[in-house]
């Protein structure tokens, strides 16, 4: 059930979409949740992070546990949120380079020196 509501629609099959659409109607809250979670894949996908604040207001109004403290938490820095799901410019680069770092570290560890370590990050 959980593919069902977090996968994108146009990747549904037809019996999925029918037995999700089962399910929603037994669940009002389950059918207020999976808006929820599609509201906030297209803030994602679009990068709409203007409406992220609108929203967390709908989250926490409706008063489900899950998403409510998800949201709440993305609260804690919505400025900063709201510019990752806006802007342009992102550390992914960065961040993936020292991913890689760290691996290599770890794979190294104990077995050499900075030399080794050095050379092997600059080869891979």
């Amino acid at each position: 059930m959980t593919g069902w509501l977090t996968r994108h629609p146009t990747a549904r099959t037809e019996e999925d979409r029918a037995g999700l659409k089962d399910v929603l109607a037994r669940c009002p809250e389950l059918d207020a949740a999976a808006g929820h979670v599609r509201d906030f894949g297209e803030i994602l996908t679009g990068r709409l992070g203007a409406t992220l604040a609108a929203w967390i207001d709908a989250v926490d109004t409706s008063q489900l546990p899950g998403l409510t403290g998800f949201a709440l938490h993305l609260l804690r820095d919505l400025d900063a949120v709201t510019a990752g799901l806006t802007l342009h410019w992102s550390s992914g680069g960065t961040e993936g380079a020292v991913n890689r770092i760290k691996k290599i570290k770890r794979q190294l560890y104990g077995r050499a020196g900075f030399e080794l370590l050095r050379k092997m990050i600059l080869l891979q």
